[in-house]
């Protein structure tokens, strides 16, 4: 692993366990055995470092094949939910994109790629008849992208996160009904660990 990528994967440990302001340079270096110069060739700041492991959350996710619809935006839901018990580095980044207001940033790019990915699944639904007349796909993919935030803040500080594909089930199971066909409904499966969708 180059240098960078494990300076990188250092702070995305530190900012997972201590969130940004617990964070320190120190720390960073420390955990990725690199000395100060070695840090700032490639990083400047404590600011940069949180950036970058910000602007690669997709890149950090790498997602198993399937074929786009309905079914697979579910499956890629509960996916991410176990990358982020699984993933040092997409759940920093997760949680950095929360706390971003802490080191001067207001970018909501990380959230609208989501709403982008979500959208494309949701345009190949529609081409499939999976969706309701009345669904706007660029509508509902920025509410399923809240409502995944949310959904995943609330369970990491309740259990963390270990309870999230029970609560994603749920959403899932109020959310299907406002956005997807009766015949759609009857066709669509939760993964194996969370509740049946249909109702």
């Amino acid at each position: 692993m180059k240098t960078r990528e494990v300076i990188l994967h250092a702070a995305a440990e530190i900012f997972d366990e201590c969130g940004y302001s617990g964070a320190s340079i120190s720390k960073i270096m420390a955990r990725a055995n690199v000395t100060q110069g070695g840090m700032y060739f490639h990083f400047k700041s404590k600011k940069g470092l949180a950036q970058a492991v910000l602007a690669h959350q997709q890149e950090f996710v790498h997602f198993p094949g399937g074929t786009a619809g309905l079914q697979r935006l579910i499956d890629l839901n509960f996916f991410l939910a176990h990358e982020l018990k699984n993933n040092v580095l997409f759940r920093a980044s997760v949680r950095l994109a929360v706390e971003q207001g802490e080191f001067g940033m207001r970018d909501d790019t990380a959230y609208q790629e989501w709403v982008e990915q979500f959208h494309a699944h949701l345009c190949v639904a529609r081409e499939q008849g999976e969706l309701l007349p009345e669904v706007s796909e660029r509508e509902f993919a920025n509410v399923l992208v809240g409502a995944y935030s949310g959904t995943q803040i609330f369970s990491n500080v309740s259990s963390g996160r270990e309870d999230l594909p029970d609560r994603l089930a749920a959403l899932w199971r109020y959310l299907l009904p406002g956005i997807a066909t009766p015949q759609a409904r009857a066709r669509l499966r939760m993964p194996a660990n969370a509740r049946g969708l249909a109702a």
